[in-house]
């Protein structure tokens, strides 16, 4: 499992005390907030450290959660649960969920830019670090906590005769620009003192060494901030002026188009990918190669950074643009346009379900995913009918992915405010069904599933009908009741007209129904089917569930060759979307399997992966009842194969290893 870590923006500078402190703070507090102000540089001193053997070296985990993407902190909780790898299917309280999953593990949890969030964030940290005896805070704030034992550990700008220097000529070198007469010399070090060591305004005034000399851009300070002696410098620390300056100076150096962009840029939440960007930001003077111009100035300039074909603003940057946005009159104008593209992607990725495409669109909703949530807060608050087409759309890709607290969260509110039409709400209600089955409440599921039904009779909808069936049969199975799941997917399926996804969706159920009921031939031809027509279609979910149905079924018919095989196709389907469910669910099979062949310690691999897996799900339920006996015979059986002490230490071993670096060694078999 990979740790979400900043984008780095050129060489680390200076702070090397700092670094060596604060790697020592780390094995010694608890909880360590960085404060200073915005653009001084707690973010890249905080990434150095974690990077730099302050982490991983130290840390069984480490997990960074940009909390700079959250708007409000209704999803503080399910940002940080995702960033610690946490896939929460779990019906109770997420803090508990998330304590548990965290448990007696030597973690260090970094929790960036919490300024805007600081009453959420303290009463977050107090309850882990109560309930977590090895968990470690890393904590980026313009302000303290204010949580007991807090360790405050101020971050400066850099000294201006030296780190501010050297920083300054590192990054004027990437520009091209260097300095070798005495003048030259003096000049730099002047603005280094005008901007007194602030980073992020060293790194703007350097990109703008292309458009401007250094002597100019020195007497320009110099006339800038010697003004700036009046009321607003008893109201604001210095370098806070300084960083202001550097910013507004770095915003009329740019041609009025780059100046439009940049403030309808800050509509983002997240790194946006450069064509959501255009389609955004594009209109009225900023149009095709105009506006490639205007972007390629930006990132020249250094006020947004290029990284992995994504676009950043550092925080400042995105809170002046805002600040401009408003002036401009079009902060509503552009929260739409931003809406209305975010739908745009979650109706395209609904659509590329059934085929080749779906793995993709599956990353690239996780990759938008602070714009999402943004998209749906201003929909809510301003168009609710569109927000509840939105959250239809992305309700089951939400599911599948793990973000069941936040589907939950969107479903229930756009249930609440939107009544119809009766397809929409349907949807929505279909969606939420989903939800609560995969968490476990199948009494409200099956009631959703009954609302859901009664929404596609009246709107006369076959594809809500043939998911409705599929979410009922789906909790007729979890409560082991195969024969009544089957009857409910051939009513179901005996509908006409349905979308291919929905179809798929409730086959994929029926030939579970077949096999819990015993009807092994008639599940392998199902399942055969099934997996013929996705793996044609180039589609992943479907296929992977046909896999692993194929997979229980040669287990039933003593074929376990076969059922190895299978499973390891289903895990490779499921990583691909990235379904911790399904992954939990296909190392459990794939263990009863190697069990079966005789290779315990293999087996107890697999479960040991498997388990952490599950940890991650939090699920009451390891798949259909069923299989429970087949799971458990079968660890038996392993642990007489190799006994109980090397059984444990695999399994064990397994447990403590990164689960989706298991899960490679487990699939080059």
């Amino acid at each position: 499992m990979d740790t979400w870590m900043p984008p780095e923006s050129g060489t680390f500078v200076g702070r090397a005390e700092e670094a060596e402190d604060l790697a020592s703070l780390l094995g010694e507090r608890r909880l360590v907030t960085l404060v200073g102000t915005g653009g001084i540089g707690k973010t890249r001193l905080a990434s150095y450290v974690v990077g730099s053997g302050g982490g991983p070296d130290v840390f069984a985990r480490v997990h960074w959660a940009p909390l700079w993407s959250l708007a409000q902190d209704s999803l503080l909780i399910p940002l940080v649960a995702d960033a610690c790898g946490l896939s929460d299917h779990s019906p109770g309280d997420p803090v508990d969920t998330l304590a548990d999953w965290i448990g007696v593990r030597r973690v260090l949890l970094v929790l960036d830019s919490c300024e805007h969030l600081v009453a959420a964030c303290a009463a977050l940290v107090s309850e882990l670090l109560a309930r977590c005896p090895g968990l470690v805070v890393l904590a980026t704030s313009r302000e303290p906590l204010g949580v007991e034992d807090e360790f405050l550990f101020p971050v400066g700008p850099l000294p201006v005769d030296s780190d501010a220097m050297e920083l300054f000529a590192d990054r004027a070198g990437a520009v091209g620009v260097r300095w070798t007469r005495p003048e030259d010399f003096v000049a730099a070090a002047e603005v280094c003192g005008w901007l007194e060591g602030v980073p992020l305004a060293l790194e703007l005034a350097a990109a703008q060494l292309r458009e401007r000399p250094l002597p100019a851009m020195a007497r320009l300070l110099r006339g800038r901030l010697s003004l700036s002696e009046g009321p607003e410098s008893r109201v604001q620390p210095s370098r806070h002026r300084a960083l202001r300056t550097t910013i507004g100076w770095s915003h009329e150096l740019c041609e009025p188009r780059e100046r439009l962009l940049w403030a309808r840029l800050s509509v983002f939440r997240s790194a946006v990918a450069v064509d959501d960007a255009v389609r955004v930001c594009g209109g009225g003077p900023l149009t095709g190669a105009a506006l490639e111009q205007a972007l390629e100035g930006l990132v020249r300039k250094s006020v947004v950074t290029l990284s992995g074909g994504r676009l950043h603003l550092f925080d400042s940057v995105r809170e002046y643009g805002a600040m401009w946005l408003a002036e401009l009159g079009e902060t509503r104008m552009t929260a739409d346009s931003h809406a209305r593209r975010l739908h745009e992607l979650a109706l395209a990725a609904e659509d590329s379900w059934w085929g080749p495409g779906q793995a993709a669109a599956y990353a690239r909703l996780v990759s938008c995913y602070g714009d999402l949530c943004a998209a749906l807060e201003h929909l809510l608050a301003t168009d609710p009918p569109a927000a509840a087409e939105l959250a239809g759309a992305l309700g089951f890709f939400w599911a599948c992915s793990g973000h069941l607290h936040e589907a939950a969260h969107y479903l229930e509110e756009c249930v609440r405010l939107v009544s119809g039409p009766e397809a929409v709400v349907g949807k929505l209600v279909w969606a939420l069904g989903v939800v609560r089955c995969l968490r476990g409440e199948y009494d409200v599921a099956a009631r959703l599933a009954g609302r859901a039904d009664e929404c596609a009779v009246r709107a006369r909808d076959a594809t809500l009908l043939v998911d409705a069936g599929y979410l009922r049969g789906l909790v007729m199975l979890l409560r082991g009741e195969p024969r009544e799941a089957l009857a409910v997917a051939d009513r179901a399926l005996a509908e006409r007209g349905a979308a291919m996804p929905a179809v798929a969706r409730c086959r994929v159920m029926r030939v579970f129904a077949l096999t819990a009921s015993g009807l092994l031939e008639e599940a392998r031809a199902g399942a055969e089917e099934l997996r013929h027509d996705a793996a044609s279609a180039g589609e992943q979910w479907t296929r992977s569930y046909s896999e692993y149905q194929l997979a229980v079924i040669a287990l039933g018919e003593r074929r376990s060759a076969d059922a190895a095989r299978h499973a390891r196709a289903m895990l490779r389907g499921k990583r691909l979307i990235g379904d911790v469910f399904g992954l939990g669910l296909g190392l459990d099979l794939l263990a009863v399997a190697l069990s079966a062949l005789s290779r315990g310690e293999e087996a107890a691999s697999a479960y040991g992966t498997g388990e952490v897996f599950w940890r991650m799900v939090g699920h009451p339920q390891r798949g259909t009842p069923e299989l429970q006996p087949l799971r458990h015979s079968a660890e038996l059986s392993a642990r007489k194969q190799i006994g109980d002490s090397v059984y444990d230490g695999a399994y064990r071993l397994a447990t403590l290893t990164d689960p989706f670096a298991a899960l490679e060694a487990i699939l080059t078999e």
